[in-house]
């Protein structure tokens, strides 16, 4: 009896440690099963390593064997694009060559590769050779200049497709990273009184510092919104305000707008109208224009408000038939000088398409990249005014054939935004062209 009790009272006990022994015995089997995996899983990688080494090894005994025996056996057939770039380019081009294929002068080249040396420069990897700095921007400038495809370029260069985007993109950002400060910044007070002389001497408008005008740049159609980008004209543009000098250099740019945004509102929301309303154009506050003190002003088209910084031509309003009501003489002989005068944006801007095609032809770069591509190119437009390098004429040729024609924006109505007593400072312009011309 005492026996039974007793082997009741531990039954719950054995049962307990089998479990346990149960328990332990299946984890260490899944705890082996999971080894097992873990080291054979290792073993596949560290094949497919080897396998993966060994084929690229073959690639390259194969594609230096093939290159030998095409040289040895057919110079005639082709040239290694190394050598295109170390030997021919590097060495045998004339200065001609390097305007016509640059769009700069050798020296303007060499120094722009250094000044952009410090973003371009690349470390050597176990598998590849970093590109020179000097190939990299020959690369992105070819691009630049000629807009041609990814895949010609390639093949001319002896580099991959995407190594010729990446490096446009790259050398695109180091330019506004590294180059903005010098060749895209506010004048000082020197720069704005050479200006003024040379609107003077040059165009004929007296106490004028710069002309603001409108880029369109043509854009493949984007994934969203591709009706904001629908410009006057009807094709598919990146807008982009720019102010452009006496010399005809681009003192302020504001780039990645939709084609059809109102210039007005990207002038009005502009650090160049923050900087002109708070009087910035004459740091000389004693600045007078026919006996009246004023200020420097800018030169804009009809699609911008007037201000007493900023002039532009008197509109010929309706009267209540309809027709257009005469304008008065001294104004209309303003007009035409403005006219005149605006010209200096319109020839820096030619020249700047010319230079660089990628704005004057359809870009098929991602939207990304337009606006940093606009201001790398003004920048550039700018290093090779300031180091006198020379223009083709046959650029503008080129372009002019080319190109669609830029859309002209409807003239905002003289209610909208002009400023109080702005016609003020408009008519001493229109006493001065009138005592220059009795």
């Amino acid at each position: 009896m005492e026996e039974e009790e007793e082997e009741e009272r531990l039954r719950p006990f054995v049962f307990l440690m089998t479990y346990m022994l149960l328990k332990r015995r299946r984890d260490l089997n899944h705890a082996d099963i999971q080894r097992r995996n873990e080291i054979q899983r290792r073993i596949r990688h560290r094949q497919y390593f080897f396998q993966r080494q060994r084929r690229m090894l073959m690639m390259m005994m194969a594609g230096g064997i093939r290159s030998n025996v095409r040289i040895r056996t057919r110079p005639w057939s082709t040239t290694a694009s190394t050598d295109w770039w170390e030997r021919v380019v590097m060495t045998e081009f004339q200065p001609s060559d390097w305007l016509d294929r640059f769009r700069m002068s050798r020296e303007t080249f060499f120094h722009l590769c250094d000044e952009l040396r410090p973003r371009l420069t690349r470390q050597d990897t176990s598998f590849r050779l970093a590109l020179p700095v000097e190939k990299r921007v020959a690369v992105a400038l070819w691009r630049l200049a000629s807009n041609i495809e990814y895949r010609t370029i390639s093949g001319l260069f002896g580099v991959g497709k995407s190594t010729v985007c990446r490096c446009v993109r790259d050398m695109c950002h180091a330019i506004v990273a590294l180059l903005t400060a010098t060749y895209l910044r506010p004048p000082g007070e020197q720069e704005l009184d050479d200006s003024a002389q040379l609107f003077l001497s040059k165009w004929g408008f007296p106490h004028c510092v710069a002309a603001v005008a409108t880029l369109h740049t043509a854009i493949i159609t984007p994934s969203n919104n591709a009706s904001d980008y629908a410009n006057p004209a009807g094709w598919l543009s990146v807008l982009s305000q720019v102010a452009v000098s006496g010399r005809g250099i681009f003192w302020d740019v504001c780039a990645s707008f939709p084609g059809g945004t109102d210039p007005a509102d990207i002038f009005q929301n502009s650090s160049l109208w923050a900087t002109a309303a708070d009087g910035g154009l004459s740091p000389d506050s004693q600045t007078t224009f026919m006996g009246k003190p004023l200020r420097y002003v800018l030169l804009g088209e009809a699609c911008y408000p007037l201000q007493s910084w900023l002039m532009k031509a008197y509109p010929e309003e309706k009267d209540r038939r309809g027709s257009h009501a005469a304008l008065t003489e001294p104004q209309r002989l303003f007009n035409r000088r403005l006219s005149r005068a605006l010209r200096a944006s319109e020839e820096a801007l030619l020249r700047l398409r010319a230079r660089w095609q990628c704005l004057s032809k359809r870009n098929d770069c991602g939207l990304d990249v337009v606006p940093t591509m606009v201001l790398a190119c003004c920048i550039l437009h700018n290093v090779c005014e300031s180091h006198g390098d020379a223009f083709e004429a046959k650029w503008q040729a080129e372009v002019a054939e080319a190109e669609s024609p830029q859309p002209r924006h409807r003239p905002l109505p003289s209610t909208c935004s002009d400023q109080r007593h702005a016609d003020e400072a408009r008519n001493l312009f229109c006493d001065y062209f009138e005592e220059q011309n009795n």
